[in-house]
């Protein structure tokens, strides 16, 4: 019987992402600090990255860019482009997927890459790891911080404590030294372990990755029981198997493609919206939204939520509440009877300030029910058409008139990814 090789795997993050993309395409700034914030028109925007010469100043991601800016008066502030980043983010898994066919996206800067049946082709772990720190700079501009181990729970930890810390930006954990290189570091350094968790742990008596690593796992349920109540059995024990470096997950290419639950839209207003004509307004381009985005991925949904919350801040009101349909649909004219039902059945005429609609129940949208009322494929041709239309010339190429008035976000929603501007 032929010897079980040990997998080799990486987890690959570009380093300071956004920031990194900006100055690739902006040379003039090469030696300058460098910040990509959601607004750069209000001194209130957040720092969604930070170069790291900005970082050297003091700057971080998350905080103010008042606060930015106070650290580092020359700090250049450059505003997101989400689909640029996506579309480099893309470019840089097709880099990784000339090395293995198995790679796994975490998040749009990360990625797990199962290199085992690399090695006889491109040579040993660290070779090929080179290899693509070269090649992502030279194509892209970012630099990419390599971590490998033999599991994925691992070559994450390599990444984070240590391949992002040193100069080669490439570190290898090996299974058999964990005991001696990660049960010395403090908890909080784990994956998975944040601040209000490291409180927790203290508390506990736990403050280094080994105390966690070394306690029985029936002793730390107990522990978790104690603090957190009956259903932290779980969490304990996804803890102690990330501290003892447990990890049989393969790495799956595709991990995002999986059918959705549901599919929905949020929207914050940019003021509160106390007439019940502003609120349809909204209501009916998340509806469109939803029952579009429900079209593009081959669904129709029998269950309609609609959620609100009204100001003030300091102590809201709203509801979320959901009603079935009589039969799965995305038209968009026929979710708004039902969204319109739910929202004016349950708000309470005060200031709204967020608004949600959301389709569940999903199933194919090749199956549908012929009515008597409605010319059902007339309608699916009429959505057909105006989605191609919108694909092509983007989202506000066909808009409601209603989105013409002052309540209408769907012209400014169009410029945005993720709620930032593409």
């Amino acid at each position: 019987m032929s010897e079980k090789h040990e997998r080799i795997i990486f987890l690959a993050d570009c380093q300071s992402f956004y920031a990194s993309v900006e100055k690739a395409d902006h040379p003039e700034c090469k030696d300058k600090p460098v910040a990509v914030a959601g607004s750069v028109e209000r001194r209130s925007g957040i720092i969604l990255a930070a170069c790291p010469i900005a970082k050297g100043y003091g700057v971080t991601t998350a905080e103010r860019l008042g606060e930015a800016l106070h650290k580092c008066p020359d700090l250049v502030v450059i505003r997101p482009r989400m689909q640029h980043y996506i579309d480099v983010s893309l470019m840089i898994t097709k880099i990784y997927e000339e090395f293995t066919d198995l790679v796994e996206i975490f998040s749009i800067d990360e990625q797990f890459l199962d290199i085992t049946a690399s090695l006889p082709i491109f040579g040993d772990p660290i070779t090929i790891a080179k290899t693509i720190q070269q090649k992502v700079l030279s194509q892209t501009g970012v630099r990419v911080r390599i971590g490998i181990s033999s599991n994925k729970i691992l070559a994450k930890i390599a990444t984070d404590i240590w391949a992002k810390k040193n100069e080669s930006g490439i570190f290898t954990l090996p299974q058999a030294e964990i005991e001696t290189l990660l049960w010395p570091q403090p908890v909080h350094k784990m994956f998975g372990v944040g601040s209000r968790m490291t409180a927790h742990f203290t508390r506990l008596g736990i403050n280094t990755i080994g105390d966690i690593a070394r306690t029985p796992l029936p002793r730390l349920k107990d522990k978790f029981r104690a603090r957190f109540g009956k259903q932290s059995d779980i969490h304990a024990e996804v803890m102690w198997r990330t501290a003892n470096g447990l990890d049989d997950s393969p790495v799956k290419p595709g991990t995002f493609v999986t059918p959705p639950k549901s599919v929905g839209h949020m929207m914050t207003l940019p003021r509160d919206y106390t007439e019940s004509w502003e609120v349809d307004t909204v209501l009916l381009e998340l509806t469109e939204e939803v029952c579009r985005d429900c079209r593009r991925k081959g669904y129709m949904g029998s269950v309609v939520s609609v959620s609100c919350m009204c100001s003030p801040y300091e102590s809201p009101t709203g509801f979320s509440r959901q009603m079935k349909m009589q039969d799965p649909t995305n038209h968009t004219n026929t979710v708004i009877k039902t969204v319109r039902m739910l929202f004016y059945k349950y708000w309470d005429q005060m200031p709204v300030r967020r608004v949600g609609v959301t389709l569940s129940q999903l199933v194919d949208d090749q199956n549908y029910q012929l009515t008597l009322f409605e010319d059902q494929v007339k309608l699916r041709a009429l959505d057909k058409a105006t989605d191609s239309i919108k694909n092509r010339y983007g989202s506000d190429a066909i808009i409601r008139a209603s989105s013409l008035t002052d309540a209408g976000q769907a012209k400014d929603r169009s410029l945005k990814i993720g709620g930032h501007y593409k």
